[in-house]
């Protein structure tokens, strides 16, 4: 199994980063941010509520004032208990009060807010009431850059979740894949990564032969043969941060055409790797990793963008993707991952999460990009 590197965030990393937040927002012309229960909240204070409710939870971040953790009363012990409470002033509510009047006394009543993505219906209309000169933005129209640039610990954590991920590849090539159901595989890639240190699996595609072709593909019943590509992506949370890897394994002796094809998504993610460095745009990352596939003649069979960002989510901001100009910043992670999907026969997709670097990027999967054989 291996080791946990979990770090330990104090209250002071959560001040750093509320502060940061709300000076990011201001930048934006925004009057603060109002973040709910979800990733976001987690990485601003350490608090992850009991049980997502109808109550209202709701961290207030505006320029002057002090963070407020608006909370019920019946969580507070809970919400104490977080490591970034000492960072934040809590005000609670009890049932039958109006949490959206203690809410709106913390809000400029004619400001522009951040509001997380998963914030619900109920409470985002409730506050439009209260406040009915407020307007609100989605933090990922607003600020998807909130959580892109991890620092140092971030950092050996995200190295640590890539490693824990790579010895489950390690592992997985050794398992019988002929005559297995794919489903079966799939448990053995939630078993290896849990064992591991993961403690959130969120997907383990096992895409077999024509499944291939499917970048998305759930893992069913399909059982896999002597002659057959398999696509594999798996990953999830290990201390908190994310793991994403894809590799393209083949039962027995390929052919020439699959060696060919595998071989070509390898080159392109090689490119995709070396076109990453700090102030080039991520649809630089993109556009390298299309032209490899797209000059050899299978452009149209490149179906998604080349990557994604990843953090304390397995899939969050910055994109890869042509439109992206956006600039690559040392400390952003994200995968390169691109696929050729050749409808009705097989796909390969090949993944790493990368991590820019002060003069260029560094892998968090070292695993071989080589065509693996299984059994």
């Amino acid at each position: 199994m291996t080791g946990s590197t979990a770090v330990s965030f104090t209250a002071d990393d959560y001040r750093a980063r509320m502060e940061r937040a709300t000076r990011t927002a201001a930048e934006a012309g925004l009057a603060g941010l109002l973040v709910a229960p979800g990733p976001d909240l987690v990485w601003l204070t350490g608090y992850t509520p009991p049980a997502i409710t109808e109550r209202l939870t709701l961290l207030v971040l505006a320029a002057g004032q002090d963070p407020v953790l608006v909370v019920p009363a019946l969580e507070a012990p809970d919400a104490q208990r977080a490591a970034g409470a000492a960072a934040l002033t809590l005000r609670d509510w009890t049932d039958g009060k109006d949490p959206y009047a203690a809410t709106a006394a913390l809000l400029d009543t004619s400001g522009r807010f951040g509001i997380s993505d998963n914030a619900w219906a109920l409470h985002l209309l409730a506050l439009q009431r209260a406040v009915p000169g407020s307007s609100y933005a989605s933090l990922t129209e607003a600020l998807p850059m909130l959580r892109a640039v991890k620092d140092a610990a971030e950092l050996d954590l995200m190295t640590a979740a890539g490693a824990a991920a790579d010895a489950t590849f390690e592992e997985i090539r050794n398992v019988p894949f002929a005559g297995r159901r794919e489903a079966e595989v799939a448990a053995d890639l939630d078993r290896l990564l849990r064992r591991h240190g993961h403690e959130q699996v969120d997907f383990t595609i096992v895409a077999s032969g024509p499944n291939g072709a499917d970048p998305h593909h759930e893992a069913g019943e399909r059982v896999i043969a002597r002659g057959d590509m398999v696509v594999l992506d798996f990953g999830g949370l290990r201390d908190g941060y994310g793991s994403d890897t894809s590799r393209t394994v083949h039962v027995g002796e390929p052919t020439d055409e699959e060696r060919r094809v595998h071989d070509l998504v390898r080159e392109a993610q090689e490119a995709g790797f070396r076109a990453v460095r700090p102030g080039a745009a991520c649809q630089d990352v993109d556009r390298a990793a299309r032209r490899v596939i797209a000059d050899a003649g299978y452009g149209e069979y490149f179906i998604h963008r080349t990557g994604h960002g990843i953090g304390v989510t397995t899939h969050e901001p910055p994109y890869m993707i042509e439109g992206e100009e956006r600039p690559l910043v040392p400390g952003m992670c994200f995968s390169v991952e691109p696929g050729i999907y050749l409808p009705g026969r097989f796909g390969v997709r090949i993944e790493d999460i990368v991590t820019v670097t002060e003069d260029g990027g560094r892998r968090l999967n070292t695993t071989t990009r080589e065509l693996v054989i299984v059994e």
